[in-house]
Parts: C-alpha cells; sequence; structure tokens
C-alpha cells in the first residue's frame, strides 16, 4: 500500500480507503460479511475508511453505519490505530428513499457530537461537511466546524459536494484544518475538474466519491468479452487486461495519478471488492496508457 498525506499537516492515509457507504444503506450485507469486509479493507492496508450518519436505510434512523465501523475495528485482531475514520454531517434520509440537507449550524453540532458517541474516542478524525445546504449561509455551515475544531470535538475538517468558490471560502475559514474535498469523479464523470485542480493548488485532499462510475464490475477479475469493451471506456479494458488486473484498479490508478493529492474512496460491500481496489494502490501506468485513458473522457462526450 502507499500513503498519502491529508492537507498540509503531514498526517498519512493509505492512497486507497474504504467507502462504508455500501455496507449500511438499502441492499447493505448482512453484519458477518460487511465486518468482513472492512477487516479485509485493514488486512490490505487501508487506514482511511470513510462513512456518514445518514448510510441507513429508508426508514431508519441515524448512526448505523458509523456504529458498524466501530463494531468492525474493535473486532479487528490486528493493529487498527494508525485508521482515520472519517464520517460527514449535514445529510439525512426520507422515509422513500430521497436524500435530505442540512446545513443548520447547531444542527450540525449536535449531529457530530452523536457520531463522536457512537464512533467512541476522544476526537472524530476527519469530520465532514456533507453537502451545503441552500437554505444556509455556507459561512455558517463552516462556522459549525470551526467550533468543533475549536473545542475539540473533531481533529480535522473536511467538505463535500462542493464547489471552487466554496473551498476557497472554507480554507479562508479554517485554513489548514481543512484537509479534504469529496466531490465526485471518475472516468465517467469529471465535472469535478476545476475543484481537483484547486485542491492540488492548495494541497488539499481531493477524495473523489464513486470513483469507479462507468467502470463495469461485471469484469472484477480482467477478463474480457463483455459489452463495455466496446463502449468509450473500451481502454481501461484494454490496459487492465495488459497488466492482468482488474478494470476497477486501472481506473483507482488512473486517479491516482490524476494528482498526488487524490484518495479515491470505493464503496465496498464484500472482502473481494475491498481487496482489489487496495491493489491499486501498486499499479502503475505508463505516460502512454495515461494519454489513452485521458482521452475517454473526450470519447465519452461526443457518444
Amino acid at each position: 500500500m502507499r500513503y498519502r498525506t491529508l492537507g498540509g499537516n503531514g498526517f498519512r492515509v493509505s492512497a486507497i480507503g474504504l467507502g462504508a457507504m455500501p455496507l449500511s444503506i438499502e441492499g447493505h450485507p448482512d453484519e458477518r460479511q460487511a465486518v468482513a469486509t472492512v477487516h479485509a479493507a485493514l488486512d490490505a492496508g487501508v487506514t482511511l475508511i470513510d462513512t456518514a450518519d445518514s448510510y441507513y436505510a429508508p426508514g431508519g434512523e441515524p448512526g448505523p453505519g458509523e456504529l458498524l465501523v466501530a463494531r468492525a475495528l474493535a473486532a479487528y485482531g490486528g493493529d487498527a490505530d494508525a485508521v482515520l475514520v472519517a464520517t460527514k454531517g449535514g445529510r439525512g434520509r426520507t422515509d422513500d428513499g430521497d436524500w435530505t440537507v442540512n446545513g443548520d449550524p447547531e444542527y450540525l453540532k449536535r449531529a457530530a457530537k452523536a457520531s463522536l458517541a457512537r464512533l467512541g474516542g476522544p476526537a472524530i478524525g476527519l469530520y465532514q461537511l456533507h453537502k451545503p445546504d441552500p437554505a444556509v449561509p455556507f459561512a455558517e455551515s463552516l462556522g459549525a466546524l470551526s467550533e468543533l475544531l475549536d473545542e475539540g470535538t473533531i481533529r480535522l475538517a473536511g467538505i463535500s459536494n462542493v464547489n471552487v468558490g466554496q473551498i476557497r471560502l472554507a480554507r479562508e475559514m479554517l485554513g489548514d484544518r481543512l484537509v479534504s474535498v469529496q466531490n465526485r469523479y471518475s472516468a465517467a464523470m469529471r465535472d469535478g475538474e476545476a475543484e481537483l485542480r484547486l485542491c492540488a493548488e492548495l494541497g488539499l485532499a481531493f477524495m473523489p466519491w464513486s470513483p469507479l462510475g462507468g467502470i463495469s464490475r461485471s469484469s472484477l477479475d480482467g477478463r474480457s468479452g463483455g459489452p463495455e469493451e466496446q463502449g468509450p471506456y473500451a481502454a481501461f479494458h484494454t490496459v487492465a487486461r495488459n497488466h492482468g488486473a482488474s478494470p476497477q484498479q486501472v481506473a483507482l490508478a488512473w486517479l491516482l495519478a490524476r494528482s498526488s493529492t487524490v484518495i479515491p474512496i470505493p464503496g465496498a460491500s464484500r472482502p473481494q471488492s475491498i481487496r482489489d481496489s487496495a491493489a491499486a494502490a501498486e499499479l502503475v501506468l505508463s505516460e502512454e496508457e495515461l494519454a489513452a485513458l485521458d482521452a475517454t473522457g473526450t470519447a465519452a462526450a461526443a457518444d
């Protein structure tokens, strides 16, 4: 496993993290498989686990994803002291499966304290504002993060689903205590390019969520023959065959090559999936391969 730093504070985490959302939302695996998935991630060298208080099935209550991660870490037989658990606050679920947003400062502070109680420990390692609330000035939501940092409820702060202007404001208000930005970004969804470049400029970790979007999971073993190999992302499958890797590993290695500040957090609900993703940290692509993969974005846009 390779490692990267969060912001400019020198805190190191694995270059590939685990997105724990699939472990506790609708369709989640049973407890045994979910815990085994977390343990497989740790065995593979993953030291960053990302969850949220809103990762629960419709009709449920906040927190099962955080509680699951806490139980899995407590049950791990190896050393989990270096693991950074990142969680998020500011979103919820409706009974019909939709997502809500709440950036009210008082709500965020209560939510963070509830997350800390579920995760345990003296402070949350990384707490992220899940999404800006259009009904609340962004600066007010950031003010809640600042207060949580000052009082020691959280050690580091991050923001998610944000634009360039919001990143700059957060950096202005939080300074070096802002260490990460979590936005959607993948081979198929590159509309976060400006935010990725700004994070590289500012030295902030850019943590793509849904980093495997556009890469079919039907080819996890890297074998050819699926219809996806004729589509706009066929180059990922071709490169995978050349390396004896999976297309998912190539997609993650491509992301890692975009910037030294990129830390993908692929979701997983099976040990096999996170082991495959973690192995991408060791996959080195040539300049020619990267150029071919870069070009898939243009090809897909024209498709």
